[in-house]
């Protein structure tokens, strides 16, 4: 291979010397990797040339070869005789092998003409001319000799490939002049639009290129096929192109397919049967597989294949290892609250709040890691121990219609703070005729305390005026339904990641900074509520069967 020695020098310092991969490297300089490997291999650039033949089954047998070529005596210096007299010694190989040696041996044409000038340094201009004329000669001979070696083996259509072969390989390597290219063709409208994308297209582009004016040249297709390595449908696929709309149609670009995989109907029904149990279905597993998953979108109306529903959920970051921990509820009551839940929003009045409420933490105030930006050289590390500065508790109330965050900072997870959490609700929410309460199955949100709190809360709101109180319970085991773990994970990557605070106070304050400017934000841009990503949440805080409400990377 031919390459600058400044560039061959520079790749290899570069891959030994600084530690690049080749890969990088290859990106770089634009060459491709094989070819970076072998500049590792040599450590100046390879010309080109024919490789040392190797003889392995004429290894014992060369000294007896090159002393019966020398000899006069018999068995004679034949090709043929050789091998007969290697046969009774023992030699296995082909009467080729021993032919192909021979003729190696033979000195080319480059060999004479050193051997010639070596020669003349010591001889008058007439003995050296003399010289000259016959090392002509005898190269003229042997090339007379190899042509009429050729062409006796080659057919017709051989003789008909060779030919479109060197006419293809000069009009590629552009060392074929626009004007002869014109006076050969004759008049072709679009010819410099062709010549135009040979030289500065891609791949695809070239190719295009060479099979329009191949076939206006005239050389068969096999030849051109053979030549750019495509197949014949193809072929006439450009041609048919270039037939129907010229140049403009043979470049233009391939309109969009539609593919299953881009489907959101489709996405949005797969992950809705993934939020449910396989039971619900009449299945008999405990998680599900592709093919139950198959068998329950067929049941649905959209079937699809299994490589299209491992795209697509491979695409939203769903594992297999996770989908049995946190993607699958295991309530039996599952559809049916899920109802209950969608019945409820889309009844929800002006004078009515739907609050989704859970709790973030606990989380230990110390340095926390996360994904940042950072310079080269730069390894960030976060102490394995470290002495906790505080611990703290959120537990926080989304309202979905205002997307209004309220929040309490808690001691423990228990009834209690849930009293105290809904208490700031109902002050704050005193002109509403409804609250609606959601949240999860956890022990606090459904004790006889909390309940016994509620009935007497909404009797005593029947007496002195006050929203009443009613609580629409997420499934259990399903926490991709609380639209607020969208806020907490928005919160997390802005202000938890790779924070350092130096005490529990300073956390808070940036927690309730964030949850301020983010109420702010929805207050004057209430129809963009559900759209904007706001401090980095990952999902929309809207209420979604097919949302897990997750942080994408959760979990990893």
């Amino acid at each position: 291979m031919y390459c600058d020695p400044e560039q061959w020098a520079r790749i290899r310092y570069r891959v030994l010397v600084e530690g690049a991969t080749q890969r990088q490297v290859a990106r770089e300089t634009g060459i491709s990797p094989n070819t970076i490997r072998k500049m590792l291999r040599a450590r100046q650039p390879v010309p080109y040339g024919p490789r040392e033949r190797v003889f392995p089954k004429l290894g014992p047998y060369l000294p007896t070869i090159r002393q019966m070529l020398s000899s006069a005596e018999p068995p004679g210096s034949s090709y043929r005789e050789i091998y007969r007299h290697l046969r009774t010694q023992g030699f296995t190989g082909t009467y080729d092998a021993v032919g192909n040696y021979i003729r190696s041996l033979k000195p080319t044409d480059r060999m004479l003409w050193e051997a010639a000038y070596d020669a003349i340094a010591t001889l008058d201009r007439k003995s050296a001319v003399t010289v000259l004329m016959r090392v002509a000669q005898q190269c003229q001979a042997n090339e007379r000799h190899r042509l009429t070696a050729s062409g006796a083996r080659k057919t017709p259509k051989e003789v008909v490939k060779q030919a479109a072969f060197t006419w293809l390989r000069q009009l590629l390597q552009h060392r074929m002049p626009a004007s002869d290219l014109r006076r050969e063709l004759g008049d072709v409208p679009d010819l410099d639009v062709l010549l135009g994308r040979l030289q500065d297209g891609g791949r695809h582009a070239r190719n295009r290129s060479l099979v329009i004016l191949g076939s206006l040249r005239g050389w068969p297709p096999p030849a051109i096929c053979g030549f750019l390595g495509i197949e014949k449908k193809a072929y006439r696929g450009y041609c048919q192109a270039y037939e129907r709309g010229g140049a403009a149609a043979l470049f233009a670009a391939r309109p969009p397919t539609h593919k299953k995989v881009d489907s959101e109907p489709l996405k949005r029904l797969i992950f809705t049967i993934l939020h449910e149990p396989p039971l619900t279905y009449g299945i008999n597993r405990t998680a599900w597989t592709m093919s139950t998953l198959q068998h329950a979108l067929a049941e649905k109306g959209s079937p699809a294949c299994r490589d299209t529903i491992r795209t697509i959920t491979r695409q939203a970051g769903w594992r297999w290892l996770k989908a049995r921990k946190v993607l699958t509820s295991t309530d039996p009551d599952y559809s049916e609250k899920v109802r209950t839940l969608r019945s409820t929003l889309a009844a929800l009045q002006a004078d009515e709040a739907f609050f989704s409420i859970d709790e973030y933490g606990p989380f230990i105030v110390r340095q926390h890691g996360g994904t940042a930006l950072t310079p080269p050289g730069t390894v960030r590390t976060v102490p394995a121990r470290q002495r906790a500065r505080g611990t703290l508790i959120l537990t926080a109330a989304l309202e979905l219609s205002t997307n209004q965050v309220t929040h309490v900072y808690s001691a423990n997870k228990n009834t209690a703070e849930m009293i105290r959490l809904i208490e700031i609700l109902t002050t704050k929410y005193a002109a509403c005729r409804q609250l609606y309460l959601s949240w999860d199955a956890a022990s606090w949100h459904t004790s006889n305390r909390l309940t016994d709190w509620l009935a007497q809360q909404n009797a005593e709101a029947q007496v002195r005026g006050g929203p009443q109180i009613t609580v629409v319970p997420l499934p259990s085991c399903a926490p991709f339904l609380n639209v607020i773990e969208a806020v907490f994970s928005g919160m997390a990557r802005a202000v938890i990641h790779n924070s350092n605070y130096p005490s529990a106070e300073e956390a808070k304050a940036a927690i309730d900074r964030y949850l301020a400017e983010r109420n702010a934000h929805f207050q004057a841009h209430p129809e963009r509520a559900g759209e904007w990503v706001w401090g980095l949440e990952r999902q929309p805080a809207v209420f979604s069967e097919a949302s897990t409400c997750k942080d994408p990377a959760y979990g990893r």
